[in-house]
């Protein structure tokens, strides 16, 4: 019998969708510059950004970037993560590279978005790269589309509104295995939002171990432990 080649990220659907989908995402730099202004008469204000942040953002792509993406499928990979939880899916760019490993896992992606738009186009960008059957992208608050989950998680991507880390994995590491990898991303551009959900993973009371990457904007690299 002839095994089965996994084509991974070379899939002629998904390369082309992600390769698609990356060249749009290059073009929405200037939506992060339009939101700058109300980011910082929030900051002034002392107000919450990601309030001030999020009509900018409702069509913005803000994705994770190719070699980002790569980790993500090469880590779901070596780990055989067969339930990927993912906070924040946006149009999906993320979300391919983790359901091209489930696919090759035997598993699926638990994907969360609010912005109705968004999740419609990304359920289409998931079925353009021919992995729909693999992806489940929930609709709504992911502080409560997730908290019914019933599978263990194998692989969680924290990629969402930053401020909602630290609640979302103090809801989510009890249902981790021990093994389980979080990635989560943009440590280097909101560090200050982000130094509480740094110093928890990197407590190893809290049962993980953990390391920042310099890769993209940064990315916190946690091993679940027990």
């Amino acid at each position: 019998m002839l095994k089965k080649i996994d084509t991974g990220l070379a899939d002629p659907k998904v390369a082309a969708t992600l390769k698609k989908l990356h060249a749009r995402a290059r073009g929405d730099v200037w939506k992060f510059a339009r939101a700058l202004p109300a980011v910082a008469l929030a900051r002034a204000r002392g107000r919450n950004i990601f309030d001030a942040m999020a009509p900018h953002f409702k069509d913005a792509y803000i994705p994770v970037d190719p070699d980002q993406g790569k980790l993500l499928y090469v880590t779901a990979r070596a780990i055989e993560a067969k339930t990927i939880v993912e906070f924040g899916t946006s149009f999906a760019i993320s979300t391919i590279y983790l359901a091209a490993a489930a696919r090759a896992n035997g598993g699926r992606v638990i994907g969360t978005e609010m912005e109705p738009t968004k999740v419609k186009a990304a359920r289409a960008n998931v079925a353009e790269a021919g992995l729909a059957q693999f992806v489940d992208i929930r609709e709504g608050d992911a502080m409560k589309t997730l908290a019914a989950l019933e599978h263990q998680i194998d692989f969680l991507l924290l990629d969402g509104w930053k401020d909602i880390y630290l609640p979302m994995i103090k809801m989510l590491s009890p249902k981790m295995r021990a093994g389980a990898v979080v990635l989560a991303d943009n440590i280097f551009t909101f560090k200050k939002t982000l130094r509480p959900y740094v110093a928890h993973m990197q407590d190893r009371t809290n049962g993980f171990e953990s390391v920042t990457l310099p890769i993209g904007h940064g990315m916190e690299y946690s091993v679940r432990l027990s």
